[in-house]
């Protein structure tokens, strides 16, 4: 059975990067009916916290990646890897080395200063019991390193293809520190043993750890699992993504109003695609096409733009009612939810929802959209303020409109479109003067839906009260107010 891990290192938030090794790995699992596991590698315990443990935990379970087994922390399984690396010496496959940093430094640049490439020379290697002793009796604190022995390590790499070093390349590696901690080979090695992992599916920075960990599986007498690198994804510029491209975490784009079916297609499609980029996959469709087969080598640019023509366009295919679980968080945080919209409103709100979502890149846009609707707490944007309101005529004309549309008894879209229009030609003006003026007043905003389906929405006693100029000043920015 296929068995892969996800293993994050809790010293930071989980970023896009390693969010879609996490992803291709789930999605391996469930195509092949395997087990995914999840691994916390918290061994850096300086840098690691269980606050960014539960942020990946969260990024996860946001994305819509469950774990079959874990999470599973490396931090309780300390004594396990001290055990391992004991083993590895008592069978004459790893030494004790006493060096300390500083001497090493010394060494390297002195080498270095010749023109030379630095590798652990292995003077502790060669160190007798007795010079051993006097290090240890001095208090010398020793680590344990892996003796890498000569010849040529090769495997084939599941979508880079076969992939060979040769040993004279690979120093001779640390294994457990002089604090008595794990490095990352020894742990994850042990670990991948004791969790019978079958592929191991990462970023492709890693290919250069791929060699020293097959002489480990080897050295515990164990078959490797089979390596699939992925292509690390790019920033605009080409270059590795980074802080220096944006934000990367995961949870700022959920924040953001991005949802998570968007970002499993926009994840997944870096490197891979289910077929044509041009709709949304659901989970189902992408679990029963995905093949490690058809992963590009070639490293995917961070493209903002399509993910959020990606959730755009699965905000505008969604129903209210898929919409609803998403907005009603925010629209709480917000202060604009009421309990009649699930309830006696939810007819009027599917409706103001399917008028709005076209618009909207992201939930926030869409949060946003629908603020005048539900409530009378909006500014009006200055901009529009100045280009529309400001018209001569508007002050004599609007209230004669505004008149017109009390004595509505059908105040809806149609009958709206033709009293407008009408009133528009007896007064000898483009009916455009009015339509621009009325959703500035209404929402605030320049551009909206239709303007008639907007006040039929509003309803006939808000629409009518929001059409007034000297109102309307007052919702001003206050900046923009105190400069009148």
């Amino acid at each position: 059975m296929v068995r892969v891990r996800f293993a994050p290192s809790p010293t930071g938030y989980l970023h896009v990067g390693a969010a879609r090794t996490a992803l291709f790995n789930w999605l391996f699992a469930r195509h092949e009916k395997g087990i995914f596991i999840l691994r916390i590698e918290d061994t850096d315990i300086a840098r690691s916290s269980e606050e960014m443990s539960q942020v990946i935990l969260e990024g996860l379970q946001w994305l819509g990646l469950d774990w079959d087994e874990g999470p599973i922390y490396q931090s309780t399984r300390i004594s396990l890897y001290q055990e391992k690396a004991e083993w590895l010496l008592a069978q004459g496959l790893a030494y004790e080395c006493f060096c300390q940093p500083e001497e090493i430094e010394i060494r390297r640049r002195e080498i270095e200063s010749r023109g030379g490439v630095w590798k652990y020379d292995r003077r502790c290697f060669y160190l007798s019991p007795e010079e051993k002793k006097k290090m240890k009796d001095k208090g010398r604190k020793r680590a344990i390193r892996f003796l890498v022995p000569p010849g040529r390590t090769q495997f084939k790499d599941l979508i880079h293809g076969l992939i060979s070093v040769d040993h004279r390349q690979i120093e001779d590696f640390v294994l457990l520190r002089s604090d008595g901690l794990p490095t990352y080979h020894l742990s994850v090695v042990v670990d991948d043993l004791d969790s019978g992992i079958t592929h191991v599916i990462r970023g492709d920075d890693h290919i250069s750890n791929t060699p020293k960990q097959i002489l480990l599986y080897e050295a515990f007498g164990a078959r490797p699992p089979q390596f699939a690198h992925l292509p690390l994804i790019l920033g605009p510029d080409r270059k590795k993504l980074s802080k220096r491209h944006g934000v990367t975490s995961l949870l700022h784009y959920r924040d953001q109003g991005i949802l998570p079916l968007a970002m499993f297609n926009f994840l997944a499609q870096m490197s891979w695609s289910p077929g044509p980029e041009e709709r949304i996959y659901s989970i189902e469709e992408m679990i029963k096409n995905f093949s490690l087969n058809r992963i590009s080598k070639n490293s995917p640019i961070f493209d903002l733009n399509k993910l959020e023509w990606l959730n755009s366009r699965l905000i505008k295919e969604m129903k209210a009612e898929e919409l609803l679980p998403w907005l009603k968080p925010e629209m709480i945080k917000r202060g604009l939810w009421h309990p009649s919209l699930e309830k006696e409103r939810l007819d009027w709100f599917r409706r103001l929802l399917d008028l709005n979502k076209v618009r909207s890149r992201n939930l926030i846009d869409l949060i946003e959209a629908l603020r005048p609707f539900l409530t009378d707490d909006y500014e009006i944007d200055p901009v529009g303020y100045e280009k529309y309101l400001k018209n001569d005529k508007l002050p004599q004309l609007l209230p004669r409109l505004k008149e017109d549309l009390a004595q509505l008894n059908n105040f809806e879209a149609s009958s709206l479109e033709k009293v407008l229009r009408q009133r528009a030609s007896a007064e000898g003006v483009e009916a455009s003067l009015f339509i621009h003026a009325l959703r500035v007043l209404t929402l605030g905003r320049t551009v909206s839906p239709g303007i008639f389906e907007v006040l039929e929405l509003l309803g006939k006693e808000t629409a009518l009260r929001r059409m007034d100029l000297e109102a309307a000043l007052k919702r001003l920015p206050q900046n923009q107010v105190g400069s009148e």
